[in-house]
C-alpha cells in the first residue's frame, strides 16, 4: 500500500511534477537490470516500470495541485482595445512626467516677472504732522515759549531704467508751518519744492549689469526648459511605442506558449491511445506528460510577463491609480508591420545635429556662458557714474509787514496769502537749484572680478569642447541606430525562415511518428524547436519595430530622459535586441526545462 504524505517544505523548495516524474523514472530504471537481454521477462518488467511510473506521476500531480496555493485571479476590468495612436495621445495628455515637465517653463516665467519688476516705477507718499515746543534758551528764540506746528505732504516716484543701467527719481515736497515765533516773516508758512535726479553709469554697468545679466540668462534657461520638454515628449512617445510593442509581444508569446502546450497535450492523448491499443509503451506517455507539465510552467511565466508588460504601458499612459484605464485590461490591436525601407543615414545625422534637444541645450548654454563672460569683463571696468539733479523751491503764506529792520522791527500789517503763492513761485522758477557730479571708484591692484572673468573664459572653452564631443556622439548614435535597424531586418528574415523550417520539420516528424518511423523524443524536440522559432520570430519583428522607434527618437532627443521612462525601459529591455526581459524566457531556453529526456538522445 502506498502512503501519500504532504510535503511540508516551502513551495519554492518542492520538486515540480516534471522533476518528480524524472526522479521516479530514474529510480526505477536504476533499480532495473540491464536491458541487454532481449527476453519476454525484460519486456514485462519495462511495462511494469512504466505503469508504476505513470501512477506515481499522477499521484505527484494530484499532490501538487492540492498543495499549490490558490493564485488570485488578475484584477477584473473592462477589456479596452488600444491602438498605438491612442496610447501615444493618452501619454501626451496624461503622463505625469510630462505634467511635471510642462511646469518648468512657468517657473522661469515667474523668475522673469520678478526680474522685470525691478524696472517698474515705485511711487512713495508721506503725510506727517508734528508739534514742537521750544524752551526759551536765548534771546533769539522769538518768544518766551515758541511752538511750531508742522504738516508735511510729500510724494515721489523713482524707476530703474531697463537700458543703460541708469535710474531716475522725482520728489515733490510740501510743508505748512504755524509758529508763535515773533521773528517769523510768514505765518502760516507754505513751502514747496521738487527735485529731479538722474544717475547714469558711464563704464561699469553701462551695457550690462547684474539684473540685466540675470534677465538674459533666465530667458535662455526658459528656452532650455522648452527644449527639455520637447525632449521629454520625444522620449516618452518612444517609451510608449516600445511598451506597446512589448505588450503585443507578450500577448503573442502567451499564444505561442498555449499553442505549444496544446501540442504537448495532444501528444499525451495520442500516446495514451497508442498505449491502450498496445502499440506504444506507457513510458512514452510519462515523457509526454512531463513535457506538458513543463510547458504549463512556461505558459504561467508568459502570462506573468504579459501582466508586467501591461503595467509598464499603463504606467506611461494613465494619470494615476484613479484613472479608469488603470483597472482595465489592455488589448493592443495594431499589429507590427514589417515594411523595410532603405535608410539614408547622412540626412538623418544632419537632422539630428540640427534638432537634437541635447545639442540645442548645449548651444544655448554656450550663449549663456558668453553672456556671463561679457558681464564679468564689464565688472573689471572702473565705476564711473554721472549724477545730475535739478530742483526748485516755492514760498508762500500770510506775510508780515514790518517797520524797521533787525530785532527791533515791529509788525505793522499783513498780506494775506496761502499755498497758491508757494505754487506760483515754484512753477515760476524763482528759486532754482541744479547739480552735476561725477563719481569714480576703481580698485588698486587686482579685484575679484579678474578671477571671475578668467573662470568664465575657462567655462566657455569647456562648453565649446563639450559641444563638439556631443556632436560626435550624436552622429555615432544615429549611425548605430541605423545599423540596428538593418540588423533587425536581417534577424527577422532569418527568424521567419527558421520558423518555417521548424514548422515543416514538426509536420514531418509527426507524419513519421504516425507511421512508426520516429520516436516520441523527436516529436517533442520538434515541438520545442517550433515554439522557440515562433518566439524568436516574434522577438525579431518587435525588435525591428523598436529599432525603428529608437532610430526616430535618436534624431530628436537622447535616451534616458525621465526617471520613470528610464526605469520602465530598463525593466523591459532598452533598445533593439535588448527587450524581452520576461517573455524572453522562450528564447533563453524556456522549452528546455525537461532536458532529462533530451540528454544522449539521437536518431538510430
Amino acid at each position: 500500500m502506498t502512503i501519500c504524505r504532504r510535503d511540508s517544505r516551502p513551495e519554492s523548495l518542492r520538486p515540480r511534477a516534471g522533476a518528480r516524474v524524472a526522479l521516479a523514472v530514474a529510480a526505477l530504471l536504476g533499480a532495473a537490470p540491464p536491458l541487454g537481454a532481449q527476453d519476454a521477462s525484460d519486456g514485462i518488467r519495462l511495462d511494469e516500470i512504466a505503469r508504476v511510473a505513470t501512477q506515481r506521476f499522477l499521484a505527484a500531480r494530484d499532490a501538487e495541485e492540492q498543495t499549490r496555493p490558490a493564485t488570485p485571479p488578475p484584477p477584473s476590468g473592462t477589456l479596452v482595445d488600444l491602438t498605438l495612436e491612442a496610447a501615444t495621445a493618452r501619454a501626451l495628455e496624461r503622463n505625469l512626467e510630462l505634467v511635471v515637465e510642462r511646469l518648468n517653463p512657468q517657473t522661469f516665467d515667474l523668475t522673469l516677472a520678478r526680474l522685470r519688476a525691478a524696472y517698474h516705477p515705485i511711487a512713495t507718499s508721506q503725510f506727517n504732522q508734528r508739534a514742537v515746543v521750544l524752551p526759551p534758551t536765548n534771546q533769539l528764540n522769538g518768544g518766551t515759549i515758541v511752538q511750531n506746528d508742522t504738516t508735511d505732504y510729500n510724494a515721489g516716484i523713482n524707476q530703474a531704467l531697463p537700458w543703460g543701467g541708469g535710474a531716475v527719481a522725482f520728489q515733490f515736497n510740501n510743508r505748512k508751518q504755524v509758529t508763535s515765533n515773533i521773528f517769523a516773516n510768514f505765518n502760516p508758512t507754505f513751502t514747496s519744492n521738487f527735485n529731479l535726479l538722474l544717475t547714469q553709469p558711464l563704464l561699469r554697468g553701462l551695457f550690462v549689469d547684474n539684473n540685466r545679466q540675470q534677465l538674459r540668462v533666465t530667458t535662455i534657461n526658459r528656452e532650455i526648459s522648452e527644449v527639455q520638454l520637447r525632449g521629454t515628449v520625444a522620449t516618452t512617445v518612444a517609451a510608449v511605442r516600445n511598451a506597446y510593442w512589448e505588450l503585443l509581444y507578450a500577448l503573442d508569446a502567451v499564444e505561442v506558449a498555449r499553442g505549444s502546450l496544446a501540442l504537448a497535450e495532444k501528444l499525451v492523448e495520442d500516446n495514451q491511445a497508442r498505449v491502450e491499443i498496445g502499440t506504444m509503451a506507457p513510458l512514452d506517455v510519462v515523457q509526454a506528460q512531463a513535457e506538458a507539465a513543463t510547458r504549463r510552467q512556461v505558459v504561467a511565466q508568459a502570462e506573468a510577463t504579459w501582466r508586467t508588460a501591461e503595467l509598464a504601458l499603463k504606467r506611461l499612459i494613465v494619470s494615476g491609480t484613479d484613472d479608469p484605464l488603470w483597472r482595465a485590461s489592455l488589448r493592443p490591436v495594431d499589429p507590427p508591420v514589417y515594411a523595410p525601407e532603405p535608410l539614408d543615414v547622412e540626412p538623418a545625422v544632419r537632422r539630428a545635429l540640427e534638432n537634437r534637444t541635447d545639442l540645442q541645450q548645449a548651444r544655448r548654454q554656450i550663449e549663456a556662458n558668453n553672456l556671463t563672460l561679457r558681464f564679468m569683463r564689464n565688472e573689471m571696468l572702473p565705476d564711473l557714474e554721472l549724477a545730475a539733479s535739478y530742483g526748485a523751491q516755492g514760498l508762500g503764506g500770510t506775510q508780515y509787514i514790518r517797520l524797521g529792520s533787525g530785532l527791533g522791527s515791529s509788525v505793522v500789517g499783513t498780506v494775506p496769502g496761502g499755498y497758491a503763492n508757494a505754487w506760483r513761485t515754484l512753477t515760476g522758477g524763482d528759486y532754482p537749484t541744479w547739480n552735476v557730479q561725477l563719481n569714480l571708484s576703481y580698485p588698486l591692484g587686482s579685484s575679484p572680478a579678474d578671477a571671475s572673468y578668467a573662470r568664465a573664459r575657462i567655462q566657455l572653452s569647456q562648453s565649446t569642447a563639450q559641444l563638439r564631443a556631443l556632436e560626435l556622439q550624436v552622429a555615432t548614435e544615429v549611425t548605430n541606430a541605423a545599423l540596428q535597424v538593418e540588423n533587425s531586418v536581417t534577424r527577422f528574415e532569418t527568424a521567419a525562415v527558421a520558423r518555417q523550417l521548424a514548422d515543416t520539420r514538426l509536420q514531418a516528424e509527426q507524419s513519421r511518428f504516425e507511421v512508426g518511423l520516429s520516436t516520441n523524443f523527436f516529436v517533442v524536440q520538434a515541438q520545442r524547436d517550433l515554439a522557440a522559432a515562433q518566439s524568436s520570430e516574434l522577438r525579431a519583428l518587435l525588435d525591428y519595430r523598436r529599432a525603428l522607434v529608437d532610430y526616430q527618437r535618436v534624431q530628436e532627443a537622447p535616451s534616458g530622459r525621465g526617471g520613470g521612462v528610464a526605469a520602465l525601459n530598463a525593466a523591459g529591455g532598452d533598445g533593439a535586441g535588448g527587450g524581452g526581459g520576461g517573455a524572453g524566457g522562450f528564447d533563453a531556453g524556456g522549452f528546455g526545462g525537461a532536458g532529462g529526456f533530451g540528454g544522449g538522445g539521437g536518431r538510430n
